[in-house]
């Protein structure tokens, strides 16, 4: 349900808009303003695709983000990053190249998406390394050049066998782009010629605008045509030949305003229009600030834009990753099962070789046959402690697969958390599911992740003023139940069904009966029998609970256990009042 959910939700987005030649421009009017003169301090790699650097300037450090990515590539303010554990090639050549050194020149020339960065240990002293970053769409790539512009790095080498236009690689001269096809606009163009260059043959108007003119990009054309969504999508798929005459009239004018707009660098930012967001055209808004902070506006455009794609992905993969793991092992289950089935012919087959060899004149081949069966029977009484082990790991990694999903729910339908939050709390489950079914080992960043995990712990206070503790993954189920419980707390957990840990804190005889009834609420909503009207809850001492060896993050085994009823809509209610100020 979740999954369907989340995909409807993302069907009804509109399409990540890609950063055009008139929002490039808008934003290195603004950078340009903020960090040159800046000297470089620091510099980051995200991910495959993406370079943050920090500049020192008089208000402070200012961040950048500079993408490469073919569906996402940019360049954007952002507000100061996380620092990320480790240290890419490609970041500590640029940051050892780029020591001492200042910003002293950011330039782009014409219609072309290519942004260079010119660097110095002095301002109008000669530019002695530059870093390049073309923005083409999947051809899109950051180049890191010396003062003779021979790449000293870059983010993707160009092998002969994906270009035969334009290889480069380490140590290569920097070669530009192919020119741009079509014609630069002008803005001392008349109507009529404009006009005529674009009906020369019978297409839509999108396309002659395309095929014709250097920066037009699919944007772009929506917002030439018009304020409104609809009306822009109408006109743009019209034939030029259909055009009236006020439609050319009206195109010329918006045309002249798009000009002048590049010319005089008059931008604003409106997150209206036709277009996820547009930066010419009619500004909705008088207020200066929009005009002041366009690169660190986009900049959490497309970190919001990315983190929810980044989240609808990364959901998707770890619910089919759930799936066949839960195949898997259920498979693997039935076979043991089988295997297990047949140590009950144990009894028989021993009795059938007593009764062969207990004859009065057993032949040879009786003989034969009591020893074989004798065989099997040793076999499968050595078996037998196999196969039950066997039978309980798959019923273990069943049960925390089920565990899993359940969490990548909670994860999914929390409406409190940012995308970007969720999207590391599914990474978390993920390197969770892979610790404990793969057996794979943590690193240095995941255990600084899990400790992140068992930390943002959901708090509530009783009726009565006590702390009530909720686990919403493995880590938190850990951390509550068995690392930092005490004596005195008390656990409660559904029975044979995945869900949360819940835990009353310092109880010690201060604990009364409704407190214990709304831990058990809790415990039934959070878990997966959630809609049912009631629900049977274990309660015991946390100093009652054991943890096994080898066995799951969260997996506890309990003692003196006591059975309650648990109402799943009492918790929900409980919860919903507990945190409506929050």
């Amino acid at each position: 349900m979740a999954n369907s959910n989340l995909q409807s939700k993302d069907q009804t987005k509109p399409r990540l808009q890609t950063m055009d030649i008139t929002s490039l421009k808008a934003v290195l009017a603004d950078l340009r303003k903020k960090i040159v003169p800046g000297r470089f301090e620091k510099v980051q790699q995200l991910d495959n695709s993406t370079l943050q650097i920090a500049f020192r300037v008089l208000k402070g450090l200012v961040w950048i983000e500079l993408s490469w990515n073919s569906e996402s590539a940019r360049i954007v303010e952002v507000k100061a990053p996380k620092k990320i554990e480790g240290e890419s090639t490609l970041s500590k050549q640029i940051r050892y190249g780029l020591r001492g050194m200042a910003l002293i020149e950011l330039k782009q020339e014409g219609f072309d998406r290519i942004v260079e960065f010119g660097f110095s240990f002095r301002p109008n002293e000669v530019i002695k390394k530059q870093l390049i970053l073309e923005i083409m769409g999947r051809h899109s790539n950051i180049l890191f050049l010396d003062e003779k512009r021979q790449v000293i790095t870059l983010g993707k080498q160009i092998r002969n066998n994906k270009s035969r236009l334009r290889p480069i690689s380490t140590g290569d001269p920097y070669i530009s782009p192919p020119s741009l096809q079509g014609v630069k606009p002008k803005k001392d163009e008349v109507l009529e010629k404009w006009r005529n260059s674009l009906s020369i043959l019978p297409v839509t108007l999108k396309q002659a605008l395309k095929t014709t003119f250097q920066g037009i990009s699919p944007a772009f054309i929506l917002q030439l045509a018009s304020e409104e969504k609809d009306a822009a999508n109408r006109l743009v798929n019209l034939p030029v030949q259909q055009l009236s005459e006020t439609d050319w009239e009206k195109l010329f004018f918006r045309w002249n305003i798009w000009l002048k707009t590049l010319e005089k660098e008059n931008f604003f930012l409106a997150f209206s229009g036709p277009t996820a967001y547009r930066v010419w055209g009619a500004n909705p808004s008088s207020n200066q600030e929009n005009k002041e902070s366009i690169s660190l506006r986009l900049g959490t455009y497309y970190k919001s834009c990315l983190a929810e794609k980044h989240l609808t992905f990364a959901f998707i993969a770890l619910c089919k990753e759930l799936e066949k793991k839960r195949d898997n092992e259920e498979k693997e289950l039935k076979k043991q099962e089988l295997l297990y089935s047949k140590i009950s012919e144990i009894n028989s087959m021993k009795e059938l070789a007593d009764t062969i060899l207990s004859s009065e004149k057993p032949s040879k081949e009786d003989i034969k046959k009591a020893q074989k069966l004798y065989t099997q029977v040793k076999k499968l009484r050595r078996s037998k402690r196999i196969l039950i082990e066997r039978i309980e790991l798959h019923t273990s990694r069943i049960n925390f697969i089920n565990e899993t999903d359940l969490f990548l729910n909670y994860i999914i339908n929390n409406q409190n958390d940012l995308d970007s939050d969720k999207l590391e709390s599914i990474r978390e489950l993920q390197q969770d599911l892979e610790g404990f079914i793969l057996g794979k080992k943590q690193t240095r960043s995941n255990k600084q992740s899990s400790k992140h995990k068992s930390e943002n712990i959901l708090r509530l206070n009783s009726p009565n003023g006590l702390e009530i503790q909720i686990g919403r993954n493995h880590q938190q189920n850990e951390s509550i139940s068995i690392k930092n419980a005490k004596k005195g707390d008390i656990w409660f957990h559904v029975q044979e069904c995945p869900g949360s840990h819940i835990v009353i804190k310092d109880a010690h005889g201060k604990v009364e009966d409704l407190d214990i009834e709304v831990a058990a609420n809790l415990a039934a909503f959070f878990s997966k029998a959630k809609h049912n009207n009631k629900v049977s809850v274990l309660m015991v001492p946390t100093n009652k609970l054991q943890k096994l060896k080898g066995a799951a993050p969260g997996m506890v085994t309990p003692k003196e256990i006591k059975v309650l009823w648990g109402h799943p809509s009492d918790g929900q209610h409980y919860l919903l009042e507990s945190t409506k100020d929050a």
